[in-house]
């Protein structure tokens, strides 16, 4: 028996010696799952990844512009126009006035990912900052943050303008997140400001992977649409968040240990 028990605790003591290896010698996707593991900043794009949809096309959808602007974003997500001139072409279409949007937040419901509630608390449990950064419109995106029990201080999404009397005048255009690259100008500044060390982007698209760098990891996420450019760029490529979830009762386990 207490041989038995040795053997238990060299095992464990050589696990542990393992888990504190330097990750430069692990490989692409080891690498990503522990810096998921240990992150102290986690930052999640929203359409097609926190929730089920696309906020701009469900929007187009509600204002009759749907087919013309479904287009445009598949085009946008899988990197074939900058993301500026794809914003601006789809919001040209739809223009959205004021009353429309505010219908639109009244009666579309909010289709969260299955696993992302749980994900988030775990997260905040951990005492890992949350962040919501978004190609998409603020006046969307915060309703889902607070569903999620996300402060709206920590979204990071576009503005749309209006006229006095309500009808649509554009978008800041000044909003990091507006342009191809501003993903990546948000999480550095993130870094510069809070000091994050193993801060990782979650994401479906283009303009999620391209913001590794400046985010120490990336994670494609395929559980609601699966973009073959973004799979094929990403060390770590998940199709639910359990997975995500699993990884970290790994670590808790672990650390009980």
């Amino acid at each position: 028996m207490a041989l038995f028990s040795l053997k238990n605790n060299l095992q464990l003591a050589t696990l542990k010696t393992l888990s504190l290896v330097s990750i430069s010698v692990m490989s692409p996707q080891q690498t990503v799952q522990e810096l998921f593991r240990t992150a102290d900043c986690v930052c999640f794009d929203v359409d097609s990844t926190v929730i089920q949809d696309e906020g701009i096309d469900e929007l187009a959808k509600f204002c009759g512009r749907g087919e013309e602007v479904k287009k445009l974003t598949a085009e946008a997500m899988g990197g074939n126009m900058t993301f500026q001139e794809a914003l601006k072409k789809r919001l040209d279409i739809i223009r959205p006035n004021v009353s429309q949007i505010k219908e639109f937040l009244d009666t579309f419901p909010i289709h969260l990912t299955p696993g992302i509630p749980e994900l988030v608390k775990i997260l905040h449990e951990r005492g890992v900052d949350v962040y919501l950064v978004s190609g998409g419109f603020r006046s969307l995106i915060e309703p889902v943050a607070l569903k999620l029990g996300i402060p709206t201080r920590n979204v990071y999404a576009n503005r749309l303008k209006f006229f006095f009397n309500g009808e649509y005048a554009g978008f800041d255009e000044n909003e990091p997140t507006s342009r191809s690259g501003g993903k990546g100008m948000v999480i550095r500044r993130l870094k510069e400001q809070h000091g994050y060390q193993r801060l990782v982007m979650i994401g479906d698209g283009a303009t999620d992977a391209e913001a590794s760098p400046p985010a120490d990891a990336f994670i494609g996420f395929g559980g609601n649409v699966v973009r073959e450019e973004v799979k094929r760029r990403a060390a770590w490529y998940v199709t639910s968040f359990q997975e995500l979830i699993s990884s970290l009762a790994i670590q808790t386990s672990f650390d009980m240990n």
